[in-house]
């Protein structure tokens, strides 16, 4: 074997570890995640013979005869009760009765021999119902949950149109879960700046304290620090015992279950992503540029926005768009400190994933904040590269 060759083979072994990780732990899960957005296979799967009477069908009036027979045949066949369970929740989330409808027609279709679904049951006799199921076996890949991440469908001419009015506030949510977001990251902003300035101006032990003090919550689980929130936020709280303790004020200050109780308890979470980008940046800026600013005659504040602002800049811009696009994935925190009109894009994900047992939905959601933060992360990069460029 060439020397070449066996090096190049020696580092593919060492890296061997990291790509089965990533591609057991990123690459896999993501590509499932895409894959249920956009896949639809339980009708197809769970009523084969159905979708073949019913591929000439132009959904209007009466199905024809050999799709009534093949779908009571398929209902016969279908003894697999989960696989059950997961076709009626697909027809049932596309139009409301199915639920009782199946299985109601599958009882009275087991043992016998008949195939006279109107006299099981008279909504059979409905075109709307044999429409779904025409919709929902037609192929195994819909853009259906992907418009209804963002409140969008399909109209009966197949064009895309808006949702009606309350049928999803799906994008209310990706709204809220962005301002929130933006929120946190203008506060983490704000607190992490000054922080940074101090520990890198200090040496010896006073800057290991600051530090210490900032990686501190890094070192204590996510659940914990929530809970601790929780704790000083509520009513009879440290912060409201504080300030009736000080005359301050005489009633509580609602900080819990409000949007300002979830940011204050995420840029706590968050700080450190910004205020370490921001002090690695500072530690390699001269510390004579601001005194020399100074003896030019330059006020402190000029001196900080035209001489030390820029050159941290970049530090601040990696630092918001950690904290944003973590901020963006938060669960925990406005699930505990978040009221009924703060909850963020990962509860709905949650709730879908869980509760509603609905993959694709869930999916298309994830696949929607995944696609912003890649857009985010491209203006990133973008906007890196120019300044490079610049300089």
């Amino acid at each position: 074997m060439r020397p070449d060759l066996r090096q190049r083979l020696k580092a593919f072994l060492l890296l061997a570890p990291l790509l089965a990780f990533m591609l057991s732990f990123f690459v896999v899960p993501l590509v499932t995640m895409m894959k249920s957005a956009v896949s639809d296979p339980v009708a197809t799967e769970a009523l084969p013979r159905t979708a073949r009477a019913l591929a000439g069908w132009d959904r209007t009036g009466a199905p024809p005869a050999p799709a009534l027979a093949a779908f009571a045949e398929d209902i016969r066949a279908l003894k697999n009760d989960e696989q059950f369970g997961d076709l009626v929740r697909r027809l049932n989330s596309a139009q409301s009765g199915f639920r009782s409808l199946l299985g109601k027609t599958r009882r009275a279709l087991d043992g016998t021999s008949t195939a006279d679904l109107a006299a099981i049951d008279a909504r059979w006799s409905e075109t709307s119902y044999w429409a779904t199921i025409a919709e929902a076996v037609a192929s195994p890949w819909t853009d259906k949950n992907l418009l209804a991440a963002v409140d969008f469908e399909r109209n009966p001419a197949g064009s895309i149109a808006a949702m009606p009015e309350g049928a999803s506030a799906n994008r209310l949510i990706m709204i809220r879960t962005f301002v929130t977001s933006a929120l946190v990251t203008l506060a983490c902003i704000a607190l992490g700046l000054p922080f940074a300035m101090v520990a890198a101006s200090v040496e010896g032990w006073r800057r290991q304290i600051l530090l210490g003090a900032v990686l501190l919550p890094l070192w204590t689980s996510l659940l914990v620090r929530t809970a601790a929130w929780y704790v000083v936020l509520q009513d009879n709280g440290l912060i409201n015992a504080t300030l009736k303790g000080l005359g301050l004020t005489s009633t509580p200050i609602p900080l819990m279950f409000n949007r300002l109780g979830v940011v204050i308890a995420m840029t706590h979470v968050l700080l450190p992503f910004m205020v370490l980008p921001i002090f690695s940046v500072l530690i390699a800026i001269p510390r004579n540029l601001m005194p020399a600013a100074a003896s030019l005659g330059a006020h402190p504040l000029r001196a900080f926005f035209h001489v030390l602002l820029p050159l941290a800049m970049r530090g601040v811009v990696s630092g918001a768009l950690l904290v944003f696009m973590a901020a963006l994935g938060y669960y925990i925190t406005p699930a505990l400190i978040g009221g009924a009109n703060d909850q963020m894009i990962s509860s709905v994900i949650a709730y879908y994933a869980t509760a509603a047992a609905n993959w694709g939905m869930a999916g298309a959601l994830g696949l929607v904040l995944l696609a912003m933060t890649i857009l985010l992360y491209a203006v990133y990069i973008r906007l890196t590269s120019a300044e490079e460029q610049r300089a």
